[in-house]
């Protein structure tokens, strides 16, 4: 894997994992490199929001979501939480893009103010000194003052902050639908190509 082409994808313990789900299967399936971090809380929201019933081990965690959504060999690359010598906790090899989704307010708030606890704000740390795309998926409602002085923060720091807010005017008719409009926003940040919906104004 050429981790400085790489995309790292982590997902959090907010709900809607589905959207980090969509979103890696997207990836892949454009054959993108992605390194994949998941949090101890996304693993109990997976539990919660998901039929999927996922190892716990990185090297298992990548294996079956390499089968699931049928990766290449090396094109999808798991790291444990405290895993330090992943190549994503150096600047000299860092990803092009790291997306959050979804972002908890804890991981919003630690990536705000640099506390690198673990491999997910280390990453997010990293991409930030770095000066590279960083896009923060918060899923949350009502927001706090703290939570939007955070986005504040970090938006004028550069950092893409995408609600998961999906729009309407594609006429969802599932879950799936709203999921993909997210997804597709995302994706169009990233400049990765994708056909999961119409653009505005085509017919």
């Amino acid at each position: 894997m050429n981790y400085t082409e790489s995309i790292t994808l982590a997902i959090t313990g907010a709900s809607g994992v589905q959207y980090g789900l969509r979103l890696l299967q997207c990836l892949l399936e454009a054959e993108e490199e992605v390194c994949l971090l998941l949090s101890p809380a996304a693993q109990v929201v997976l539990a919660t929001e998901t039929v999927l019933k996922l190892p716990s081990r990185p090297e298992q965690l990548q294996a079956f979501f390499s089968e699931h959504f049928r990766a290449t060999e090396d094109q999808l690359q798991v790291f444990g939480k405290e895993q330090w010598m992943a190549p994503i906790a150096s600047g000299s090899n860092a990803s092009r893009a790291m997306v959050v989704c979804p972002c908890s307010s804890a991981t919003l708030s630690a990536i705000a103010h640099g506390t690198s606890g673990d491999l997910i704000e280390r990453a997010a740390d990293v991409i930030l000194k770095e000066q590279n795309q960083l896009i923060l998926v918060t899923r949350e409602m009502p927001l706090s003052t703290i939570h939007l002085k955070n986005m504040l923060s970090l938006s004028r720091m550069g950092v893409t902050i995408m609600p998961a807010s999906p729009g309407f005017y594609h006429k969802p008719g599932s879950v799936d639908d709203l999921i993909n409009f997210v997804v597709a926003r995302i994706l169009d940040h990233l400049e990765v190509q994708h056909a999961l919906l119409p653009r505005w104004g085509d017919d």
